[in-house]
């Protein structure tokens, strides 16, 4: 049997393949969410910048209220934005976002960005982002990560959530947390592609008991579509499926070149979250587990790394950059 699920460090498990919600339209979100549980998937990836999370959670529900899954069945992840990483913002936000599934609780929630902006009202301005007007400035708040990795505590000893973790942080704050948390870091999610293997950081995530997610397992075709500031660093990059490595595994082995991308991940252990509204794709995305890279294959999609990052606002917040990944 091919390994399904990866145990969290507090004892939860997580399926290896998960239906991602970023850039799904909210209008359109309880349904797709209804036909991927259809379709088989179980691991669902939100977060409050999605503003999706209300939707999802009503296509959830659908298929419990219709026999087709049980609560217990499905795993959400969902995320705190940088506006609120101060306690006094932090559990309440997470109460809400809890209330707008309306799953009784969240099975793993994570710190967005180590990075806190300055607080915004979510009945003020309901989007978030990451800049404060339309100036597009940013404004950083001084709240250390201690403070809201604290409140993401309080909130497993609160029953809100089972599991707390963070997404885009280096080792270097990973090792600090450990050194102060209660409660162990149970997911570290980031981008992760053969552009941006990030071997050492996944390294010390395995040494440590901290599980992998990829996010934008495609690499850049997952930007091309946003506004310029995000995808010019996509543009003039060649797509990974048309990568000569991935092609030749795709060939030998009769299936995609997306799910030769996703199986060199979750055959490592990684978990991935992609996002697909076709039936068929839908499908081939959730059956990357039925095969096996070989060695050599793993070994030189590895090769194509150019520690090529799209997803960094040391880039696209030009005027205000925030050089976390420095």
């Amino acid at each position: 049997m091919p390994k399904v699920a990866v145990t969290l460090a507090s004892s939860h498990e997580m399926p290896l393949v998960g239906f991602g919600l970023w850039k799904v339209p909210k209008e359109t979100a309880a349904e797709t969410v209804y036909n991927a549980i259809k379709a088989g998937y179980r691991l669902f990836d939100g977060a409050y910048d999605y503003q999706n999370e209300k939707e999802a959670g009503d296509g959830i529900r659908r298929a419990i209220d219709e026999g087709l899954v049980k609560r217990e069945d499905i795993f959400v992840t969902t995320k705190l934005w940088n506006n609120y990483h101060q306690r006094e913002h932090a559990v309440p936000m997470a109460k809400a976002q809890n209330e707008a599934w309306g799953l009784e609780y969240i099975d793993l929630f994570l710190i967005h960005f180590p990075c806190a902006l300055e607080y915004i009202d979510p009945e003020v301005r309901r989007y978030p982002a990451w800049w404060m007007d339309d100036e597009g400035t940013v404004k950083p708040a001084k709240i250390p990560i201690r403070e809201t990795w604290e409140s993401m505590e309080q909130l497993v000893d609160d029953g809100i959530v089972r599991s707390i973790g963070v997404s885009n942080f280096q080792a270097q704050m990973l090792y600090d947390i450990m050194t102060y948390a209660k409660h162990p870091i149970s997911a570290l999610q980031v981008e992760h592609h053969p552009f941006l293997v990030q071997r050492e950081l996944v390294q010390m995530a395995n040494e440590n008991g901290i599980a992998v997610t990829a996010y934008s397992s495609f690499g850049p075709q997952s930007f091309l579509e946003l506004p310029p500031a995000f995808s010019k660093r996509a543009k003039d990059i060649p797509l990974l499926f048309d990568a000569e490595p991935v092609k030749a595994a795709a060939a030998k082995h009769g299936i995609t070149p997306a799910q030769v991308l996703l199986r060199w991940s979750t055959q490592r252990n990684i978990a991935v979250i992609p996002k697909s509204n076709n039936p068929t794709r839908l499908a081939q995305n959730l059956s990357v587990l039925d095969f096996d890279l070989t060695c050599s294959e793993l070994q030189s999609i590895s090769a194509l790394d150019k520690g090529l990052r799209f997803n960094d606002p040391g880039f696209y917040l030009p005027n205000h950059p925030l050089h976390i990944f420095a």
